[in-house]
């Protein structure tokens, strides 16, 4: 499939990151469509010029004008929705998405796929602990990490167009991983970073903490604002890695614990000066 201005692009499901998907792509001139459950969804964008359509329930004449389609839902929705709307897809149509997990929305959508079309897997490293079209930003996407996780069943043609949509969206460094590779990275990056956040705000009443807390807790609880039902989801489908990286995560806290514990002073700061070390790296390579 050839990629350009005139590539018609499907967004299905509009809420923060497909609002987001939405808006970048019509600020640079692509035609945009969405396929959203919600009226009110489709109306603001339609009012802020994000897409040109948009319908609440998949029309077999809507659906098959599209060359490109983008899933921003839940994982199983994906599957769902390829599963029963694959027959009005375009002849040639390129498929994917933006879920946080890979091994178990690739490996079943290619299984079941059209063999005319095409399904690669993506996911841009970014997001807001908010939710909804309403909130979308078309510079969400700008200068975050976009990872392209192809299979062999994947063209090269593929790849670059979904190379070129992420540059497209704004995104800095986009990188391919394997869906294997991606899942144990966003494991310990992202779905760690959810858990770790959670944990802080539920282990003790947050009733006065607004009243004394500083800089250091918002910004390691700003995640734990958290949509349920999507990263209950995500943390199931990754369970394997995510419970890998907890128990790493929890060896490392004990330790420190029993540092603490013991007063040994010198091996408190050097796990300091290791994570300083660490820290600094990251924002080098920013």
């Amino acid at each position: 499939m050839r990629f350009d201005r005139n590539t018609k692009i499907l967004i299905i499901g509009l809420g923060l990151i497909g609002g987001s998907y939405a808006a970048a792509l019509s600020e640079k001139g692509f035609s945009v469509g969405a396929v959203e459950k919600r009226q009110s969804a489709i109306d603001f964008a339609l009012e802020k010029g994000w897409i040109t359509r948009g319908v609440t329930v998949p029309d077999p004449a809507f659906l098959s004008e599209y060359d490109l389609l983008v899933f921003a839902l839940y994982p199983h929705d994906v599957v769902r929705f390829v599963r029963e709307n694959q027959s009005q897809f375009k002849k040639g149509a390129l498929l994917t998405d933006v879920t946080g997990v890979k091994c178990g929305v690739v490996d079943a959508v290619q299984a079941i796929l059209r063999p005319d079309l095409e399904f690669i897997g993506a996911h841009p490293m970014a997001g807001r602990e908010v939710s909804g079209v309403e909130n979308a930003d078309p510079a969400l996407f700008r200068g975050a990490n976009f990872i392209i996780t192809p299979t062999e069943k994947n063209s090269d043609e593929a790849v670059e167009t979904c190379r070129e949509l992420g540059a497209f969206l704004g995104c800095g460094r986009i990188s391919c991983l394997t869906p294997a590779a991606h899942d144990e990275m966003v494991g310990f990056l992202s779905q760690l970073t959810h858990c770790i956040a959670v944990c802080l705000m539920d282990c003790k009443n947050a009733e006065h903490l607004a009243d004394y807390t500083g800089d250091s807790f918002r910004d390691l609880t700003r995640i734990a604002k958290i949509n349920d039902g999507m990263w209950s989801e995500l943390f199931l489908l990754n369970k394997k890695e995510l419970l890998a990286g907890m128990d790493r995560f929890a060896d490392t806290f004990a330790a420190l614990r029993g540092y603490i514990e013991a007063g040994d002073v010198a091996a408190i700061r050097q796990m300091m000066r290791l994570s300083t070390e660490r820290r600094r790296y990251f924002d080098e390579h920013r």
